[in-house]
């Protein structure tokens, strides 16, 4: 039923088309083929697929409708009864509008075809933690598209091709920061905020969110979800809500403490808007990224004041468990990169700004 057939390409290598025939009363009633770099892979493929059509009602099958990756992809973004997360949305979205993949029968994807896909995304120079995380939020769409909705899309194939583009380099974690800012380089966007808010009666208060940043450890996006009705005045402490954790996003709502420094800051907002920082995270971010550039500051995000809120609270002689009641963190694992400190006691004791911004109260 099946042949292999060897070419010699214009380069002088060779490929092996793996071929399959079917013929019914002297009908060709199916062909299919794929080709190959070497010959046992085009081997293995053949005794596969002859294998899998010599399966009673596989050919019945075939005629049917064939679902695409992009079918898939929509099934799963309309069905998902799990909250989502919009990071995974945008790139599954992406997935199906932008990329050729998507518009692929889902029977003819396999591990070959994500290795080739992830290359695809790798040479539109994008890092490899970022091609991971395609990955990992197309593996999902793998993992249940088979078993429910008989979508024939082969999880053992991403599971392969995880593997091979592990071992190629084209996929790999996020690469951990360590970066904190200087009181020097922290004087310098205080300085330049404060020239803009004087100006501009407009202006996000930059100057307040770097400061409740640093000292509640808060990341940007659960800064601007922060209520009013989240903050327990008397208990010293404010629900974070969908803090962002593996596997677990949406609905993860956790009470942390706030320190003393954080409650001034909140203390000094107007309470005129339902969120104590009606202030959207990514503007925030893009903001504070410009405001370095302008001042010569290199690589330091505005998620780096996290890291700088922690590792302070451990120079301050704090235990795991006590930060991680203000962090949010559930395992040492997690907290562990923040433990190299740099010195012993407040950095920021006597830090003017503070007073400046969030001052106490008499």
């Amino acid at each position: 039923m099946g042949t292999i057939v060897e070419r010699t390409r214009r380069n002088g290598k060779k490929s092996y088309t793996a071929q399959i025939r079917i013929m019914r009363d002297g009908e060709k009633v199916h062909t299919e083929a794929q080709t190959f770099e070497r010959r046992p892979a085009a081997a293995a493929w053949l005794k596969k697929r002859e294998t899998a059509l010599s399966e009673p009602g596989a050919l019945e099958k075939l005629k049917e409708p064939q679902s695409t990756l992009g079918d898939a992809i929509d099934r799963y973004l309309k069905e998902s009864k799990k909250a989502m997360g919009r990071t995974k949305r945008l790139t599954l979205e992406k997935i199906r509008d932008e990329f050729e993949i998507a518009k692929k029968d889902c029977k003819t994807i396999g591990s070959a075809e994500i290795v080739e896909f992830a290359t695809e995304l790798s040479e539109g120079k994008r890092q490899p933690q970022t091609v991971g995380n395609y990955m990992s939020h197309l593996s999902s769409v793998f993992a249940i598209a088979r078993p429910a909705w008989k979508i024939d899309l082969d999880y053992s194939a991403m599971e392969d091709a995880q593997v091979v583009m592990k071992r190629l380099g084209l996929v790999s974690k996020s690469a951990q920061r360590d970066r904190r800012p200087t009181l020097e380089e922290l004087d310098k966007l205080m300085e330049h905020y404060s020239d803009r808010e004087k100006r501009y009666d407009w202006m996000t208060p930059m100057r307040r969110l770097i400061l409740f940043a640093i000292f509640s450890t808060r990341r940007q996006e659960e800064i601007s979800r922060i209520a009013w009705t989240d903050f327990e005045t008397e208990h010293k402490r404010v629900l974070v809500r969908d803090m962002k954790n593996p596997g677990e996003k949406i609905g993860n709502d956790v009470w942390c403490d706030l320190t003393p420094e954080a409650i001034r800051v909140i203390g000094a907002m107007p309470k005129v808007e339902r969120e104590i920082f009606p202030y959207e995270g990514r503007s925030v971010s893009n903001s504070f990224t410009k405001a370095c550039a302008i001042l010569g500051i290199d690589d330091l995000h505005f998620h780096d004041l996290r890291h700088e809120g922690i590792s302070r609270l451990f120079e301050l002689g704090w235990n795991i468990p006590h930060v991680a009641t203000v962090s949010g963190h559930k395992s040492w694992s997690s907290l562990k990169r923040y433990s190299h400190i740099k010195q012993r006691g407040d950095k920021y004791e006597g830090w003017k700004w503070l007073d400046i911004i969030a001052p106490a109260n008499p």
